[in-house]
């Protein structure tokens, strides 16, 4: 899917957003948190007390995929988790890697999160010689960017990171390109034109930054007390 576009069908054919699919990512996370705490039974109303979210649009995301819990009773969390667990596609392992071995892409492959999520880091890449060879604290291995096809074949990677300076980023997205890989999560500070049959996600921070200072500056109170979900 092409950068640009919005939507993605979900098994029922019900055309679903990005956003939709994001919100479901919270959601997990939110019923992750009630299933380590020992919580059996939940309702959209207790989720969007306990997380600052919206009833009404849980229900109505959910909605788009069947029908979940029992009136009067909630939803079983154990069961809800699991049922978007495999929406999501979080069924399986996902292999990863991080072009750009330096600091940014050295604290990604460290990350413990993924490797509890479903994401396997599988190596760092990078064409700077110094590098080349080490490891990440965490013993994540960095390989030659030459190497990115062969390994990325040999692993079946589905997924990269670009780490990289912006200078740098076209090149380094016609290498992964080139490796097979089509999805990507783009952190460099440039706007990527992704290549046919790719998915590119962009993750700037700057911009996350500067819309931080926009509502200080504003002083918006709308905004609050309100956790802002991307």
């Amino acid at each position: 899917m092409k950068r640009g576009s919005k939507r993605r069908r979900a098994g029922r054919g019900a055309v679903i957003s990005d956003l939709t699919a994001q919100r479901l990512s919270v959601y997990l996370r939110c019923l992750d948190d009630l299933e380590k705490s020992g919580v059996a039974t939940t309702s959209s109303q207790r989720l969007a007390d306990l997380y600052q979210l919206n009833s009404a649009q849980i229900r109505k995301d959910l909605a788009h995929f069947g029908e979940f819990g029992v009136r009067g009773v909630g939803y079983t969390v154990i069961d809800l988790r699991r049922t978007l667990a495999r929406i999501l596609g979080l069924t399986r392992e996902w292999k990863v890697v991080i072009v750009g071995a330096g600091n940014l892409g050295m604290a990604l492959a460290d990350y413990g999160g993924f490797n509890r999520e479903g994401f396997t880091i599988v190596g760092l890449f990078d064409s700077d010689s110094a590098k080349i060879g080490g490891r990440s604290r965490g013993g994540v291995p960095v390989h030659d960017v030459r190497e990115l096809a062969a390994i990325a074949r040999r692993d079946q990677v589905s997924l990269a990171i670009l780490a990289v300076p912006a200078a740098a980023a076209d090149g380094v997205l016609a290498i992964v390109a080139e490796a097979g890989i089509r999805g990507i999560l783009n952190f460099a500070p440039v706007r990527l034109k992704p290549r046919a049959g790719m998915t590119l996600k962009a993750v700037d921070l700057k911009v996350q930054l500067e819309n931080l200072v926009f509502h200080l500056t504003r002083g918006d109170g709308a905004s609050a007390g309100r956790q802002s979900r991307r």
